[in-house]
C-alpha cells in the first residue's frame, strides 16, 4: 500500500523498458513480486489414467436442472452420462438447511436428492461422474472432463480424464454468485452471500460471529437467513436499491438486524480482518454518489451478493454466442451450432421450479433427438415469488478524499482505478483491457470478476456490456494438472519401445543404443573401453576398407497394390515410376504441397502392379498416413491399396567393398554377380535357407546389399551373415557411422538438411523433377519465393586448416569482424571428422552455393565461442562419379 502509486497497471510496460539488457534482471523480480511459482522437478508419485467414452446425452451439472434432465433422459433408456464437479449431486440445493422450507415432490431437496441418485444408479444406461469436472467443449459434441479420486494409491489413480463424444449435450452447470465492489473489499472476512450459507448449512461452520449484508437483489435476503439461523448476529443488511419488497424488509427487523435500503458500504476497517464497516446512503441517479452521514457497524464478518452469473464457460467453448440480460446484468447464452441445450440456472433462470422444468425438457429433448421415446415429467416445487430487479452498481464509488482500494479482480488484484486507467490510456477493448490489468488472466478466468470490470469499462465508455462484449473463454475451465493430461504416457511409457529383430543379437555384442523415431538402434559397438568417437572412426573406416553390416529394419516399408500402384507413385514422387522395370529400384523424392522437400526414399517394382516403398525411419508414419489420405480424398478413383508393413520384415545393409564376397560365401541360390544383379536392382530366393530379397541399393556410397526377410527369421539371417562373413573380415557398425558414411557421400537426411525449408532443387534434385506429370508439390514449388538465386543450395565445407571441427548449426558469413547481429548467409547442416578422408568435413546449406564452390567463408557458434574458417566445395567428398557403388 506504501508504494502502490508506483506500481499501477501496467507499469512494467512503461518502467522497465530501458536499459533493454536488463530485462530478464527487471523480471525475476516482477514474478517473484506476482507470487508465480516454481514447476516443482521431481517426478509425480501418482498414477493417472485416460478413458475414452461414448454416450446418447451428457449432461454437465448435478443440480435440480442436471437432476431433473438425466431422469427424463436416463428412463428413455438412452446412454447418459452425467458429471458433477462436487462430491455429490445436488448443486446449490446442498446448501439448503435441513430440513428446508422449499419442497420437491413433497420432500426435502437432500431426501429428492438421495431419491434420485438411486434411481439413476439403477438404470444399466446411465453412468454418474462425481468429482468430475467437464473443462473443455470441443467439435462435434467433444468434451473432457477431469475425474478426481479421493482414495487413489495402490493401483487407484490419482485423477482420470475421460473424453466423451456425445450425440446430444444438456448444460446444467448452474451461475456463480458475483461480489459488489467497494472500498477494502479485499480484507479477510469479506466473502460472497453463498459462500457463507454454505458453510452454516452445508459443514456447520460458522466463519464469523457478527455479519454485515451488501446486496443489489433478493438472493442474499434467503441466504442472509440461513446465516442468522446458523448463529451468527446479523448487524445490518445493506441494499444498493432504492425500494425493496416489503416481506424482505420485514425479515431484518425479526433477525435484529439494522436494515438500509438505498445505502452501500463505502469502507472496511481492520488490519489482520475486518472490525467494522461504513454504511453511506447512495443518490438515486445513475452516478450512484455516496451522500452523508457515515454510519459505522461494527462487525468480523462482510458477505456481498452483486447478483448471478450464469456459468457459460463451456457454451462459448462449444461456440456458442452469448448475450447480455439487461434485468439480471449479465451474460445468458443464445444460439449455439452444436447440438447442445441449457437448462436451470445458467440460461438466467433461478428459481427452482424453472430450474427443474428447464432440466426435465431438456433432458427429454435430448433424448428424442438422439433416437429415443421420452416425456419431459418435471419433478413438482412450488412457484416463488418473482424477484425484483437488482441494482447494477458495478463498483461503489468512493467519498470525498478517499483513495482507499477497490479490487475488481482478487486473484491478481486489479482493482477500480486500473480498469480506468486502461480506459484512458485509449485500452477500450475488452481484450485489451484484460492483458493490460490482467483482470480476469489468473486461474479462475474471471469467474467472479469479469462482469464487474466489463460493467466498470462499459460504464466509461459510455455503452451497455452487451455493446463492448466479453473476452474469450477458452479450456480448460478449471485448472488441470499436466499430469493427468498426460495420463500414464510418462518416462518409459511417453512412447512405446520398438526394438528390430535382431536387438537382442545387438545387445548381446555390446552394442550402446540411441532412440531414433521411437525405436532403439545400435549406435556404435565399443572395444576395449573405446570412446563412441574411437568407435564410429574404427567402423566407418572398416566400411571402406573391407566390409560392414547395419540393422536397417527401422526403415519403413509400404507395401502398395493394385493397376494403378505406379500412377499413384507417379503423383507423389518428383520423378517417374510409370516405367520403372520389374525387380528395379528408384530413389524417389516427396513433396509438400506447398514444394518443399519433406521425404525420401528407394522403391522397388516387385512385379507389374506391385511396388515396396521404403521411407525414412522419422517419416514412416507421416508417409503412410498422407498415402491413406490422397488415396481417400484426392484421388478415390484410383484402384490400390497401400499397407505398412515395417514390423513384418527384417532389414539389414551390407556395405563395403568385400560385400559381395561374403553373400557368395552364404549358401544361397541368388546370383549377386554384377552382371545377374546390377545397381538398383532386385532379386529373391533362399539364404542359409531363409526366404529373403537382395535389393542392389547403398546409403554409404560404397558397394552394397540390403538384405530382407521376414521379421521372424531376422536373427537367423543376421547370424548367417555374420558366420559367413567372419573369415572375410565383416564387422557390424552402427548409426553414428552410417552417419558418418553419408556425410562423406553427401547424402541428405530428414532434419539436418531436409529441413522443412528447402526445395527439391535446393538439394540438388532439381534435374530430378519431372516435366511430363504432375505430382504433389509441382506447382508451388515454382513460386517466385523458392526460385530466386539466393536460395540456400546443398554444399559441401572442408577446414581451411585442414584440422578444426566444424559443428553443426554454425552460421556462414563472409566478414566475421562485425558487430552482432551478422547477417547468415546459410548454416551447417552436418559435420564430423573424415577418418577416411583425415580432417573435418561438413554439408550445409548456402546462399547461391552451388556458384561459391572454392569460395572461402567462416563458420561461427557464438553460443559455443567457436569460429573456423572453411572452404566451399562439392557435397560429394568420397566417390563423386559413384563407381564404388557400380562396382
Amino acid at each position: 500500500n506504501l508504494v502502490s502509486r508506483l506500481f499501477p497497471a501496467g507499469f512494467y510496460y512503461k518502467t522497465f523498458m530501458w536499459p533493454a539488457s536488463l530485462w530478464m534482471t527487471y523480471e525475476h523480480y516482477i514474478r517473484k513480486i506476482a507470487g508465480m511459482g516454481e514447476a516443482p522437478v521431481e517426478p509425480d508419485p501418482d498414477t493417472y489414467d485416460h478413458h475414452y467414452a461414448h454416450c446418447d446425452v451428457l449432461i454437465i451439472g448435478g443440480g435440480p436442472a442436471g437432476l431433473a434432465a438425466a431422469l427424463a433422459a436416463g428412463r428413455s433408456g438412452a446412454r447418459v452420462i452425467l458429471t458433477e464437479q462436487d462430491g455429490r449431486l445436488g448443486g446449490q440445493l446442498l446448501s439448503e438447511p435441513e430440513p428446508s422450507h422449499r419442497g420437491i415432490e413433497g420432500m426435502d431437496p437432500l431426501d429428492w436428492i438421495d431419491g434420485v441418485s438411486a434411481e439413476l444408479a439403477s438404470l444399466p444406461e446411465v453412468r454418474v461422474l462425481t468429482r468430475s469436472t467437464a473443462f473443455g467443449y470441443y467439435d462435434q459434441n467433444m468434451v473432457t472432463l477431469c475425474q478426481h479420486e479421493p482414495q487413489h494409491g495402490g493401483g487407484v489413480p490419482r485423477q482420470r480424464l475421460h473424453h466423451v463424444r456425445a450425440r446430444q449435450v444438456v448444460l446444467a452447470s448452474g451461475a456463480i454468485e458475483r461480489p459488489l465492489v467497494y472500498a477494502n473489499n479485499d480484507r479477510p472476512g469479506n466473502m460472497l452471500v453463498s459462500a457463507a450459507r454454505t458453510y452454516v448449512n452445508r459443514f456447520a461452520a460458522r466463519p464469523g460471529e457478527r455479519a454485515v449484508v451488501i446486496t443489489n437483489n433478493d438472493s442474499a435476503y434467503e441466504a442472509a437467513a440461513d446465516v442468522a439461523a446458523g448463529g451468527i448476529e446479523l448487524a445490518a443488511v445493506v441494499d444498493l436499491r432504492q425500494e425493496v419488497r416489503a416481506e424482505l424488509a420485514e425479515r431484518g427487523v425479526r433477525w435484529g438486524a439494522r436494515h438500509f435500503v438505498g445505502h452501500a458500504i463505502t469502507a472496511t476497517h481492520g488490519n489482520r480482518r475486518v472490525w467494522g464497516v461504513d454504511v453511506m446512503a447512495l443518490s438515486a441517479d445513475g452516478e450512484s454518489v455516496p451522500l452523508g452521514p457515515t454510519h459505522v457497524v461494527n462487525c468480523d464478518l462482510v458477505l456481498s451478493s452483486g447478483g448471478w452469473n450464469p456459468t457459460v464457460h463451456l457454451y462459448s467453448h462449444a461456440q456458442g454466442k452469448n448475450r447480455y440480460d439487461e434485468t439480471l446484468a449479465t451474460f445468458v447464452p443464445d444460439h449455439c451450432p452444436q447440438a447442445l441445450s441449457c437448462a436451470g440456472a445458467v440460461t438466467g433462470s433461478f428459481d427452482l421450479k424453472s430450474c427443474l422444468e428447464q432440466g426435465a425438457e431438456a433432458g427429454a429433448s435430448a433424448a428424442v433427438d438422439a433416437g429415443f421415446e421420452a416425456t419431459a415429467t418435471p419433478p413438482r416445487a412450488e412457484a416463488e415469488p418473482e424477484n425484483a430487479p437488482l441494482r447494477a452498481v458495478w463498483s461503489v464509488p468512493l467519498p470525498e478524499e478517499s483513495h482507499a482500494k477497490r479490487f475488481v479482480d482478487h486473484q491478481d488484484d486489479v482493482t477500480a482505478s486500473d480498469v480506468a486507467l486502461a480506459a484512458r490510456e485509449n485500452y477500450s477493448s475488452v481484450e485489451h483491457l484484460k492483458r493490460y490489468t490482467t483482470l480476469g488472466m489468473g486461474t479462475d478466468q474471471g469467474k467472479t470478476s469479469n462482469i464487474n470490470g466489463l460493467g466498470m469499462l462499459s460504464n466509461i465508455l459510455g455503452k451497455i456490456p452487451g455493446e463492448v462484449g466479453t473476452t474469450t473463454f477458452r479450456p480448460p475451465y478449471t485448472p488441470v494438472t499436466i499430469s493427468a493430461v498426460a495420463g500414464r504416457e510418462t518416462g518409459p511409457h511417453l512412447a512405446p519401445k520398438r526394438r528390430t529383430p535382431m536387438h537382442d543379437w545387438h545387445e548381446e555384442h555390446g552394442a550402446v543404443f540411441v532412440e531414433t523415431g521411437q525405436w532403439y538402434r545400435a549406435r556404435y559397438y565399443p572395444r576395449n573401453g573405446e570412446s563412441l568417437t574411437d568407435a564410429a572412426r574404427r567402423e566407418t573406416r572398416h566400411v571402406r576398407e573391407c566390409v560392414g553390416m547395419c540393422d536397417v529394419s527401422t526403415l519403413g516399408k509400404i507395401d502398395i497394390q493394385g493397376k494403378d500402384a505406379a500412377e499413384l507413385l507417379n503423383r507423389v514422387y518428383i520423378n517417374g515410376f510409370a516405367k520403372l522395370p520389374v525387380n528395379k529400384a528408384r530413389y524417389g523424392v516427396m513433396l509438400r504441397e506447398d514444394g518443399i522437400v519433406y521425404d525420401d526414399g528407394t522403391t522397388i517394382r516387385l512385379a507389374e502392379n506391385h511396388f515396396l516403398m521404403s521411407a525414412t525411419t522419422a517419416n514412416a508414419a507421416r508417409v503412410m498416413q498422407d498415402l491413406e489420405f490422397a488415396l481417400q480424398v484426392y484421388w478415390p478413383d484410383l484402384e490400390v491399396s497401400v499397407s505398412s508393413t515395417t514390423d513384418l520384415w527384417a532389414s539389414m545393409s551390407l556395405a563395403g567393398p568385400k560385400s559381395r564376397e561374403v553373400l557368395e560365401a552364404l549358401d544361397s541360390d541368388i546370383d549377386v554377380s554384377g552382371d545377374a544383379l546390377p545397381f538398383m536392382g532386385h532379386a529373391a530366393g533362399t539364404i542359409a535357407g531363409v526366404p529373403a530379397h537382395i535389393f542392389r541399393i547403398s546409403f554409404s556410397g560404397e558397394l552394397g546389399f540390403e538384405l530382407a526377410c521376414g521379421a521372424g527369421d531376422g536373427i537367423a539371417l543376421w547370424e548367417a551373415v555374420m558366420e559367413a562373413g567372419g573369415p572375410i573380415g565383416l564387422e557390424p557398425y552402427g548409426t553414428e557411422a552410417l552417419g558418418i558414411l553419408r556425410i562423406e557421400k553427401g547424402h541428405v537426411v530428414i532434419g539436418p538438411e531436409i529441413n522443412g525449408t528447402a526445395t527439391a532443387d535446393d538439394l540438388g534434385f532439381g534435374r530430378m523433377c519431372s516435366t511430363k506429370k504432375p505430382y504433389i508439390g509441382h506447382r508451388l514449388k515454382e513460386r517466385p519465393g523458392l526460385t530466386h538465386d539466393r536460395r540456400q543450395q546443398l554444399v559441401g565445407l572442408k577446414a581451411a586448416d585442414g584440422k578444426t571441427r566444424i559443428r553443426a548449426g554454425m552460421q556462414l558469413v563472409t566478414k566475421p569482424g562485425q558487430p552482432f547481429p551478422i547477417r547468415s548467409e546459410g548454416y551447417v547442416a552436418s559435420g564430423c571428422y573424415s577418418p577416411n578422408l583425415q580432417e573435418p568435413v561438413a554439408t550445409a546449406l548456402l546462399e547461391n552455393g552451388r556458384a561459391r564452390l572454392d569460395e572461402e567463408l567462416w563458420a561461427l557458434s557464438p553460443l559455443h565461442g567457436e569460429s573456423v574458417k572453411v572452404r566451399v566445395v562439392s557435397a560429394h567428398f568420397i566417390d563423386p562419379e559413384g563407381e564404388r557403388i557400380r562396382a
